[in-house]
């Protein structure tokens, strides 16, 4: 390596010691709003909702196996999570502590596709992410009871991974949003804002459509723009109020869990890297610990992390057809809140002679999964071959099934989402939905109307 060349540049500026003080506060925030979110699991009976009520769960490719232990043991589970949580905000065996929080958050969102959130994908990367720089090296019981953990600084790398792994969120979430509906229509904004006009004061304006595209402009602008915001020194403070009260309009407004606080705790790692000693006057022995240098291993892991986090938002574009539509890749994309799709699905088995037989599909689900299925083709190609080879172990081994499907899209009238000519057992869930899964609607979304 070529010294002053640009690589060269890069290896040095990632090894200078930056203060470790930011990552000890991103440490604690983060691992109190998991605890919360984890005790909210316990007390809130979404336990036996999610994962003991359902008789059929969604699985995602290669991960069939994973299936959900009876409610006793799912509220065993949540409860070894609260301890895990308590355990990263305090800084006890920081490093294990993270790595089986990373893990064990990531089984219970395995158990059903429909079960997917954003930020419980979030939550589980910045968990592991935790788990591989020196978060437990300054304010922590791990400094407390082992000193030569202790430091005041650690390589500029460190900040930059967690840095980035939040900002890649914010402008994939701004990104996602530059599409027609969003930003032409005001849609699916509109639709959410018309229908709590009976918020106080403001309740009465919810149903401007000039209000909503104001605000879907508004959204789009600060979720590609806030990293460079918050990254500018000069504009870092006021960014992070418009950020704060971003956050707290949204969670008020619409039902999206822990995400805003998630994202408001999150977005301090861009703060100056020792902002926390404004406030906590202690002082950081600097201690024995070597420097932290990655591995070669853990390099090629974090690089190829850094690229499959670039490259996954962008995915859809290479897919034919519309991703609000055919939901080829949606997930793991930070598409947040960027549509809404109502519809219906029927299933129908049919036999050469002619014979037919309607499946509704809450024989097997509850009305949140069939919610989620109806919008989704992967998940009514799943059940399809669920409901196919219950007829075939029942002795119809000649037996088709087919869906009949009626999917409105941003506040479109319904259309048919799934081709009802295609035997749903012959398809492959490789490749682009092409085939079977008919074309988006091409009709722009209606702007609503105020009632009054």
């Amino acid at each position: 390596m070529r010294e002053g060349s640009t690589w060269h540049r890069v290896r040095t500026a990632a090894g200078a010691p930056v203060d470790v003080a930011s990552l000890a506060a991103f440490r604690v925030l983060f691992g109190l709003v998991m605890l919360a979110a984890v005790v909210r699991m316990l007390t809130s009976g979404w336990i036996e909702r999610l994962y003991e009520q359902p008789t059929f769960h969604f699985t995602y490719p290669g991960f069939g196996w994973v299936e959900a232990w009876p409610a006793p043991g799912m509220y065993l589970h949540y409860a070894v999570l609260a301890v895990l949580a308590a355990m990263i905000t305090v800084g006890a065996w920081t490093r294990l502590a993270a790595a089986a929080f990373a893990l064990g958050f990531a089984y219970p969102q395995l158990v059903d596709v429909t079960n997917y959130l954003n930020h419980n994908v979030l939550a589980v990367l910045l968990a592991a992410l935790l788990a591989v720089v020196p978060a437990g090296a300054a304010w922590s019981v791990d400094a407390w009871r082992r000193p030569s953990v202790r430091r005041r600084t650690m390589p500029a790398w460190c900040l930059w991974l967690i840095r980035f792994q939040v900002g890649v969120v914010y402008v994939g979430a701004g990104l996602a949003k530059m599409k027609v509906d969003w930003l032409g229509a005001g849609q699916p904004l509109g639709l959410w804002l018309a229908a709590r006009t009976e918020t106080p004061v403001v309740g009465p304006w919810l149903d401007e459509p000039a209000l909503a595209l104001a605000m879907s402009w508004a959204a789009c602008l600060f979720d590609t723009t806030i990293v460079a915001w918050l990254a500018w020194r000069r504009t870092r403070v006021g960014a992070y109020l418009v950020l704060v009260g971003f956050h707290a309009v949204t969670g008020y407004f619409f039902n999206i869990g822990m995400f805003p606080l998630i994202m408001t705790a999150a977005a301090t790692i861009f703060f100056a890297p020792s902002w926390p000693r404004r406030w906590i006057r202690a002082e950081t022995p600097a201690g024995d610990a070597p420097p932290v240098r990655a591995s070669r291993l853990l390099a090629t892991v974090l690089v190829v992390h850094v690229g499959l986090q670039l490259v996954l938002p962008l995915r859809h574009l290479v897919y034919p057809g519309d991703v609000l539509w055919n939901e080829d890749g949606m997930r793991l994309a930070w598409h947040v809140m960027i549509r809404e799709k109502h519809g219906s699905v029927v299933f129908v088995a049919r036999w050469p002679d002619g014979r037919r037989l309607e499946v509704a599909p809450h024989r097997y689900l509850d009305w949140r999964q069939e919610k989620e299925m109806a919008g989704q083709p992967d998940l009514i190609l799943q059940l399809a071959r669920h409901v196919g080879a219950e007829l075939r172990a029942a002795g119809h081994a000649d037996v088709a099934v087919h869906a009949e499907t009626r999917v409105s899209l941003n506040g479109r009238a319904a259309v048919p989402l799934i081709d009802p000519a295609v035997d749903l057992l012959t398809v492959s869930d490789l490749g682009p939905r092409t085939g079977w899964v008919l074309p988006a609607p091409t009709g722009p979304a209606p702007r609503l109307r105020p009632r009054r």
